[in-house]
């Protein structure tokens, strides 16, 4: 799937805006894009929304919110990863980007710990 000029700016806005967290970089992926910081995906951009990662730690500040998941249809079935909406205020404020993009980078070092363990 193609990814158009303004997909690419929007998730070029999107890793620029997170820079304060650390060296964010994206790569192409699910159509969109996947977000990464340490080589952890901790958020990903389809159609211009960003989605960040999400654990039993995180997700209620999500849904008290009502930010909706990143879904896709899968052989008839929608099909949902563990990345719910990151707030539309987070988008114009660096400040609460940062609250959100470790809010996300967070969920994402706890799944990476949680999985290294279970490798043991």
């Amino acid at each position: 799937m193609a990814i158009s000029r303004e997909d690419q700016e929007f998730c070029d806005y999107i890793v620029g805006m997170c820079q304060l967290i650390g060296p964010v970089y994206s790569k192409r992926m699910f159509g969109g894009f996947g977000v990464f910081l340490d080589d952890l995906m901790f958020g990903l951009i389809n159609n211009n929304v960003l989605y960040l990662k999400v654990d039993h730690e995180s997700r209620q500040e999500f849904e008290d919110l009502e930010l909706l998941p990143f879904s896709y249809q899968r052989q008839g079935k929608e099909m949902s990863l563990g990345y719910l909406q990151a707030p539309e205020e987070a988008l114009e404020s660096t400040e609460l980007m940062m609250l959100w993009a470790n809010k996300g980078f967070g969920a994402a070092l706890r799944a990476a710990a949680k999985k290294k363990k279970l490798d043991l």
